[in-house]
Protein backbone atom coordinates (compact mmCIF):
# COMPACT_ATOMS: atom_id res chain seq x y z
CA UNK A 1 0.00 0.00 0.00
CA UNK A 2 1.56 3.59 -1.07
CA UNK A 3 1.84 6.33 1.17
CA UNK A 4 -0.18 8.53 -0.65
CA UNK A 5 -3.38 5.83 -0.29
CA UNK A 6 -2.41 5.40 3.58
CA UNK A 7 -2.43 9.11 4.24
CA UNK A 8 -6.06 9.41 2.28
CA UNK A 9 -7.36 6.63 4.31
CA UNK A 10 -5.85 8.65 7.51
CA UNK A 11 -6.99 12.06 6.79
CA UNK A 12 -9.12 13.69 9.08
CA UNK A 13 -10.89 17.12 9.26
CA UNK A 14 -12.58 19.09 12.09
CA UNK A 15 -16.57 19.67 11.48
CA UNK A 16 -19.20 21.67 13.53
CA UNK A 17 -22.58 20.57 14.09
CA UNK A 18 -25.68 21.49 16.51
CA UNK A 19 -23.95 19.13 19.23
CA UNK A 20 -20.10 19.92 19.36
CA UNK A 21 -16.76 20.05 17.07
CA UNK A 22 -16.48 16.60 15.59
CA UNK A 23 -13.00 15.25 14.03
CA UNK A 24 -14.49 12.82 11.34
CA UNK A 25 -12.71 11.05 8.50
CA UNK A 26 -11.81 13.31 5.43
CA UNK A 27 -13.21 10.91 3.35
CA UNK A 28 -16.29 9.49 4.62
CA UNK A 29 -15.54 6.22 2.51
CA UNK A 30 -12.68 5.59 4.74
CA UNK A 31 -14.71 6.10 8.11
CA UNK A 32 -14.36 3.74 11.13
CA UNK A 33 -17.46 0.78 10.73
CA UNK A 34 -17.59 1.41 14.60
CA UNK A 35 -18.75 4.82 14.16
CA UNK A 36 -22.21 6.29 15.04
CA UNK A 37 -24.20 8.55 12.44
CA UNK A 38 -25.79 11.85 14.64
CA UNK A 39 -29.05 11.17 15.54
CA UNK A 40 -32.13 13.19 14.36
CA UNK A 41 -33.19 15.23 17.16
CA UNK A 42 -36.95 14.89 18.62
CA UNK A 43 -38.25 18.16 16.96
CA UNK A 44 -39.03 20.99 19.89
CA UNK A 45 -42.86 21.19 19.03
CA UNK A 46 -43.13 17.42 19.42
CA UNK A 47 -41.37 17.85 22.55
CA UNK A 48 -44.15 18.76 25.34
CA UNK A 49 -42.56 16.53 28.55
CA UNK A 50 -39.27 14.41 29.25
CA UNK A 51 -39.41 11.02 27.51
CA UNK A 52 -37.85 9.59 30.86
CA UNK A 53 -39.80 11.17 33.80
CA UNK A 54 -42.67 12.65 32.25
CA UNK A 55 -41.91 16.30 33.41
CA UNK A 56 -44.23 19.08 31.71
CA UNK A 57 -41.33 21.63 30.33
CA UNK A 58 -41.75 25.29 30.97
CA UNK A 59 -39.81 28.43 31.67
CA UNK A 60 -37.86 26.25 34.98
CA UNK A 61 -37.63 23.20 33.57
CA UNK A 62 -35.58 23.51 30.25
CA UNK A 63 -35.38 20.71 27.55
CA UNK A 64 -32.39 19.17 26.49
CA UNK A 65 -30.99 16.55 23.49
CA UNK A 66 -29.41 13.38 24.07
CA UNK A 67 -26.56 13.39 21.81
CA UNK A 68 -26.91 10.07 21.41
CA UNK A 69 -30.23 8.77 20.63
CA UNK A 70 -31.78 12.47 20.08
CA UNK A 71 -34.37 12.23 22.86
CA UNK A 72 -35.91 15.10 24.89
CA UNK A 73 -34.94 14.98 28.37
CA UNK A 74 -35.49 17.79 31.61
CA UNK A 75 -31.54 18.61 33.00
CA UNK A 76 -32.24 15.61 35.79
CA UNK A 77 -32.90 13.35 33.52
CA UNK A 78 -29.57 14.30 30.74
CA UNK A 79 -27.62 16.06 32.83
CA UNK A 80 -23.91 13.74 32.29
CA UNK A 81 -21.48 15.30 29.82
CA UNK A 82 -19.83 11.96 28.55
CA UNK A 83 -17.12 11.08 25.58
CA UNK A 84 -18.93 10.01 22.67
CA UNK A 85 -15.99 8.59 20.76
CA UNK A 86 -17.91 6.70 18.02
CA UNK A 87 -19.43 9.95 17.39
CA UNK A 88 -16.25 11.60 17.01
CA UNK A 89 -16.53 14.44 19.59
CA UNK A 90 -13.81 16.14 20.30
CA UNK A 91 -15.66 16.85 24.18
CA UNK A 92 -17.81 14.94 26.30
CA UNK A 93 -21.24 15.52 25.09
CA UNK A 94 -24.63 15.81 26.96
CA UNK A 95 -26.55 12.60 26.51
CA UNK A 96 -29.28 10.82 29.02
CA UNK A 97 -28.43 8.14 31.94
CA UNK A 98 -29.39 4.79 29.62
CA UNK A 99 -26.65 6.82 26.76
CA UNK A 100 -24.15 7.75 29.21
CA UNK A 101 -24.33 4.00 30.69
CA UNK A 102 -23.31 2.58 27.21
CA UNK A 103 -21.09 5.49 26.04
CA UNK A 104 -19.17 4.70 29.65
CA UNK A 105 -18.59 0.95 28.49
CA UNK A 106 -17.51 2.20 25.06
CA UNK A 107 -15.14 4.36 26.54
CA UNK A 108 -12.73 1.41 27.48
CA UNK A 109 -12.62 -0.28 24.34
CA UNK A 110 -10.86 2.87 22.66
CA UNK A 111 -8.95 3.70 25.96
CA UNK A 112 -7.45 0.08 26.26
CA UNK A 113 -8.65 -2.13 23.91
CA UNK A 114 -8.31 -0.38 20.69
CA UNK A 115 -4.72 0.49 21.85
CA UNK A 116 -3.71 -2.98 21.59
CA UNK A 117 -4.97 -3.87 18.63
CA UNK A 118 -3.50 -0.95 16.84
CA UNK A 119 0.10 -2.24 18.07
CA UNK A 120 -0.58 -5.53 16.81
CA UNK A 121 0.47 -8.94 18.18
CA UNK A 122 2.28 -12.23 16.78
CA UNK A 123 0.59 -14.98 15.91
CA UNK A 124 0.70 -18.28 13.31
CA UNK A 125 -2.20 -17.88 10.60
CA UNK A 126 -3.58 -20.23 8.93
CA UNK A 127 -5.87 -19.89 5.70
CA UNK A 128 -8.57 -22.01 4.98
CA UNK A 129 -8.10 -25.74 4.98
CA UNK A 130 -4.34 -25.37 4.80
CA UNK A 131 -2.54 -27.39 7.03
CA UNK A 132 1.11 -24.74 6.84
CA UNK A 133 0.43 -21.89 9.37
CA UNK A 134 2.57 -18.71 8.53
CA UNK A 135 3.61 -16.52 11.16
CA UNK A 136 2.52 -13.03 10.46
CA UNK A 137 1.96 -9.77 12.40
CA UNK A 138 -1.99 -8.98 13.13
CA UNK A 139 -2.96 -5.68 13.56
CA UNK A 140 -5.88 -3.08 12.98
CA UNK A 141 -5.45 -0.42 10.40
CA UNK A 142 -5.21 3.29 11.63
CA UNK A 143 -8.77 4.15 10.62
CA UNK A 144 -10.18 0.74 12.15
CA UNK A 145 -11.46 -0.43 8.67
CA UNK A 146 -9.29 -3.21 7.75
CA UNK A 147 -7.20 -6.13 9.72
CA UNK A 148 -4.07 -6.05 8.58
CA UNK A 149 -1.48 -9.49 8.29
CA UNK A 150 2.12 -9.30 7.36
CA UNK A 151 4.47 -11.84 6.93
CA UNK A 152 6.34 -13.40 4.31
CA UNK A 153 2.78 -11.90 2.04
CA UNK A 154 0.36 -9.01 2.93
CA UNK A 155 -3.26 -9.60 3.36
CA UNK A 156 -6.20 -7.03 3.76
CA UNK A 157 -9.17 -8.14 5.36
CA UNK A 158 -12.33 -5.11 5.50
CA UNK A 159 -13.72 -5.39 9.19
CA UNK A 160 -17.44 -5.08 7.65
CA UNK A 161 -16.66 -8.13 5.76
CA UNK A 162 -15.99 -10.39 9.01
CA UNK A 163 -19.13 -12.30 9.93
CA UNK A 164 -17.84 -14.42 12.61
CA UNK A 165 -15.45 -14.32 15.17
CA UNK A 166 -14.83 -16.94 18.03
CA UNK A 167 -12.21 -16.59 20.69
CA UNK A 168 -10.72 -20.09 21.18
CA UNK A 169 -9.40 -20.63 24.59
CA UNK A 170 -7.75 -23.87 27.00
CA UNK A 171 -8.23 -24.49 30.56
CA UNK A 172 -8.42 -22.54 33.60
CA UNK A 173 -5.99 -21.21 35.94
CA UNK A 174 -4.89 -22.82 39.44
CA UNK A 175 -7.40 -21.39 41.99
CA UNK A 176 -10.21 -20.65 39.76
CA UNK A 177 -11.07 -17.97 37.39
CA UNK A 178 -11.51 -17.03 33.13
CA UNK A 179 -9.87 -19.79 30.69
CA UNK A 180 -7.32 -18.61 28.89
CA UNK A 181 -7.36 -16.82 25.40
CA UNK A 182 -5.09 -19.19 22.40
CA UNK A 183 -6.42 -18.05 19.47
CA UNK A 184 -9.22 -16.84 17.42
CA UNK A 185 -11.57 -18.22 14.53
CA UNK A 186 -12.74 -15.84 11.47
CA UNK A 187 -14.78 -15.91 9.00
CA UNK A 188 -14.93 -13.26 6.16
CA UNK A 189 -15.99 -12.44 2.42
CA UNK A 190 -14.14 -11.25 -0.04
CA UNK A 191 -15.64 -8.78 -2.68
CA UNK A 192 -16.10 -10.34 -6.01
CA UNK A 193 -15.93 -14.10 -5.16
CA UNK A 194 -18.43 -16.48 -3.89
CA UNK A 195 -18.53 -18.46 -0.34
CA UNK A 196 -16.91 -17.70 2.33
CA UNK A 197 -13.41 -17.69 3.67
CA UNK A 198 -12.10 -18.60 7.45
CA UNK A 199 -8.70 -17.83 9.11
CA UNK A 200 -7.22 -18.95 12.15
CA UNK A 201 -5.38 -17.37 14.71
CA UNK A 202 -3.05 -19.00 17.11
CA UNK A 203 -0.69 -17.21 19.38
CA UNK A 204 2.68 -18.07 19.81
CA UNK A 205 5.62 -16.91 21.96
CA UNK A 206 7.44 -13.50 21.18
CA UNK A 207 11.14 -12.98 21.95
CA UNK A 208 10.40 -10.17 24.06
CA UNK A 209 7.06 -10.40 25.39
CA UNK A 210 6.38 -13.48 25.30
CA UNK A 211 2.07 -14.71 24.74
CA UNK A 212 1.08 -11.51 26.49
CA UNK A 213 0.42 -9.17 23.59
CA UNK A 214 -0.76 -11.83 21.22
CA UNK A 215 -3.36 -12.69 24.10
CA UNK A 216 -3.90 -9.51 24.73
CA UNK A 217 -4.82 -8.56 21.74
CA UNK A 218 -7.35 -11.58 21.01
CA UNK A 219 -9.31 -10.42 24.20
CA UNK A 220 -9.76 -7.09 22.81
CA UNK A 221 -10.41 -7.90 19.20
CA UNK A 222 -13.43 -10.32 20.80
CA UNK A 223 -14.45 -6.91 22.72
CA UNK A 224 -15.17 -4.63 19.60
CA UNK A 225 -18.53 -2.56 19.26
CA UNK A 226 -21.08 -3.72 17.03
CA UNK A 227 -20.45 -2.24 13.52
CA UNK A 228 -23.55 0.81 12.74
CA UNK A 229 -26.90 0.46 11.11
CA UNK A 230 -26.34 -1.08 7.43
CA UNK A 231 -23.15 -3.42 8.43
CA UNK A 232 -23.01 -7.20 8.70
CA UNK A 233 -23.81 -7.90 12.40
CA UNK A 234 -21.54 -8.15 15.65
CA UNK A 235 -18.32 -9.76 15.75
CA UNK A 236 -18.36 -11.31 18.84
Amino acid sequence: MSSEVSARRDAKKLVRSPSGLRMVPEHRAFGSPFGLEEPQWVPDKECRRCMQCDAKFDFLTRKHHCRRCGKCFCDRCCSQKVPLRRMCFVDPVRQCAECALVSHKEAEFYDKQLKVLLSGATFLVTFGNSEKPETMICRLSNNQRYLFLDGDSHYEIEIVHISTVQLLTEGFPPGGGNARATGMFLQYTVPGTDGVTQLKLTAVEDANVGRRQAVAWLVAMHKVPEPRPGRLGPLA
